[in-house]
């Protein structure tokens, strides 16, 4: 890992085009601005793992067919 000190108007340059503007800094966090290609996809850390975590619980019912036998059909 790589750890910079970076200031407001501060970038950082990434191999393939990408650029991280560090736009704000305070005692509440950090604001960073980022410039990618449209095919590059940027995602925050907490999604990736919240989307992980849920695939895991899908993953943990076996098939998905037992909560279709707990459906009462109706008879027409």
């Amino acid at each position: 890992m790589l750890i910079l000190g970076r200031r407001p108007g501060d970038t950082l340059i990434i191999d393939g085009g990408i650029k991280i503007v560090v736009l704000q800094c305070d005692r509440g966090g950090v604001r960073l601005g980022i410039e990618a290609p449209s095919d590059v996809t940027i995602l925050r850390g907490e999604i990736v793992n919240q989307i992980a975590d849920e695939n895991k619980r899908a993953n943990v019912v076996s098939d998905g067919k037992e909560w279709a036998t707990a459906i009462p059909l109706k008879k027409a």
